[in-house]
């Protein structure tokens, strides 16, 4: 599975972007986001940004799962309580038809995008990257809305997705 995480600000600003892939079960760590897909993640994340709003108004969660869908795609969503938005972009390892057997698969989070496990491995995912944020914006030297540059955080990021994805 490939991921493209992005925390976008209030101003639906990208604060901070990262694209990784899983590392469960034999992942190499590595986005499989073809040349093409790579360049749309940011628009795809972008546009769902309009669902996110109608949903966080109608629900009172933080975490609001897979809210959208974009050919193979998915999209899951965390708010925080600034308003600040960590989205994820999900591409699962192989759809099912797509020359390929996804019995070997079938039990690895990545071969089902909106099973409990993968919901729960997201959250997770969600709840430690929003602590690190939490910690990094408490910096005297950070202002709203201003991009996340440190080494630090994109590490911690990393390893969150190391751990959960």
């Amino acid at each position: 599975m490939s991921y493209y995480f992005a925390i976008i600000g209030t101003q639906d600003n990208p604060l901070f972007e990262y694209e990784f892939g899983t590392s469960k079960q034999g992942g190499d760590g590595q986005s499989r986001f073809s040349d093409q897909a790579r360049h749309l993640n940011q628009f795809v994340l972008h546009s769902s940004l309009d669902i996110v709003e109608e949903i966080q108004w109608t629900s009172n969660q933080l975490y609001l799962k897979a809210i959208d869908k974009f050919f193979n795609n998915y999209i899951s969503c965390f708010i925080t309580g600034g308003n600040v938005k960590l989205l994820l972009l999900h591409q699962p390892l192989n759809p099912a038809g797509a020359g390929g057997s996804t019995t070997r698969n079938s039990t690895s989070i990545g071969a089902n995008p909106t099973s409990p496990q993968t919901e729960e491995a997201i959250k997770n995912f969600f709840t430690e990257v929003y602590e690190n944020y939490v910690k990094a914006i408490m910096s005297p030297f950070y202002k709203a809305n201003m991009e996340i540059k440190s080494p630090v955080f994109r590490a911690r990021v990393a390893a969150a997705g190391r751990k959960y994805l």
